[in-house]
């Protein structure tokens, strides 16, 4: 026999009966044939209405002889503040509870069934930025204007405090920058990006100073070689007010021969030999070569100190008084070079284009850098 859904409440005692009723014999109930019951779909529920109790189903009709049975107490009318009774959920495969039976009361649903509120979405604050608590970009700016002003100003040390100067300005920069982020020394920033163009400046003022300086050096080398080379004129033992050489002094205010000798007050002699015709050593230098002649320069050294040359070479012209041009075929020229010793003598040989059917020429020519060039004239040998 099938279990009603919803069984009828007990009554709280039993049915009185007048004293001496006899008691009747009980009926026996035919039973019911059994059948599925499918529950009804489930109605939603609000706090204005609750869900009344589920009738009971009747029972088999009573014999004329049993006694009608006692009605069940109604149950109780829910409270109107009492929450809502949820409604029966249809479980999983079709409905069923958690006790397996259809539509069985007090059984839960699916819980996960249905949709749930979701919770409204918030922008994510995110992590505060913390402040940078130094700011190593303004002090780095300060020093590096500070050497940028003091290399700047220097003479040869200009380009120096120009790039340091560069630098201490980009450097100034970045840390006013990061000052405005929140670092501190902002004011050591700005004071390093001053420093930086004051250091720039100096730098312009280095380069200046230091074209004067290069400009002051020269002039003072010139007169410098201008007093030795006075002073190499005078004669040893003599008042230096007086010339070394009286006047007229051949060589010098008027030609020597080819072949003469020409002594220095400080005991230098120099000499070019007689100009003779130059045979070129190879067929290029043959084709090459058209009319040139050749010429020995000598160098002795009569005083007590080596001397020092710096490749002496003849000026020579042709009797139109035009300048030959030296030939240069891997023979010739011949120069000298480095320093006579006291008592010794040097040779180069020379050779020079003359146009053809030059028939004299003339040459001058100065051992050292200091001293006056020797003149010398003469024919062709």
């Amino acid at each position: 026999m099938s279990t009603p859904p919803n069984p009828p409440s007990n009554p709280v005692g039993p049915p009185t009966e007048p004293a001496g009723t006899p008691i009747p014999e009980t009926p026996e109930i035919s039973e019911a044939p059994e059948t599925d019951s499918v529950p009804a779909p489930a109605q939603p529920l609000s706090l204005e209405k609750t869900p009344a109790a589920p009738a009971t189903p009747a029972a088999a009709a009573p014999t004329p002889e049993a006694p009608a049975a006692a009605a069940p107490e109604p149950a109780p009318a829910p409270s109107a503040f009492a929450p809502p009774t949820p409604p029966a959920a249809a479980g999983f495969g079709g409905g069923f509870g958690a006790a397996g039976a259809p539509g069985a009361p007090g059984a839960p649903g699916n819980q996960w069934g249905g949709p749930t509120p979701g919770y409204p979405g918030a922008p994510y604050p995110g992590y505060p930025q913390a402040a940078p608590t130094s700011n190593g970009l303004a002090v780095a700016a300060l020093i590096t204007g500070g050497f940028g002003i003091v290399l700047g100003i220097i003479p040869f040390f200009f380009w120096a405090g120009t790039l340091i100067a560069a630098v201490g300005l980009g450097l100034g920069i970045g840390g006013v920058v990061r000052a405005n982020k929140g670092a501190p020394n902002k004011s050591m920033a700005v004071v390093g990006i001053v420093l930086s163009v004051l250091g720039l400046f100096a730098s312009v003022g280095g380069l200046f100073l230091t074209v004067m300086v290069v400009d002051k050096a020269d002039n003072r080398l010139d007169r410098q070689v201008e007093e030795d080379r006075r002073a190499s004129e005078r004669l040893p033992g003599r008042d230096p007010s007086r010339s070394a050489a009286p006047t007229p002094v051949p060589g010098l205010t008027s030609a020597l021969p080819f072949g003469e000798k020409f002594t220095y007050p400080n005991g230098i002699t120099v000499s070019l030999s007689v100009p003779t015709k130059y045979e070129p050593k190879g067929a290029y230098a043959r084709k090459q070569v058209k009319n040139a002649v050749e010429l020995t320069v000598t160098i002795t050294n009569n005083s007590n100190a080596p001397y020092e040359v710096g490749y002496p070479s003849p000026n020579v012209r042709d009797d139109q008084g035009m300048t030959a041009e030296m030939v240069h075929d891997g023979s010739v020229p011949q120069m000298i070079r480095g320093a006579i010793m006291p008592g010794e003598s040097a040779s180069g040989v020379v050779a020079f284009e003359v146009p053809q059917g030059t028939r004299s020429i003339t040459a001058d020519i100065r051992p050292g850098i200091l001293g006056d060039n020797v003149k010398y004239a003469g024919p062709i040998g």
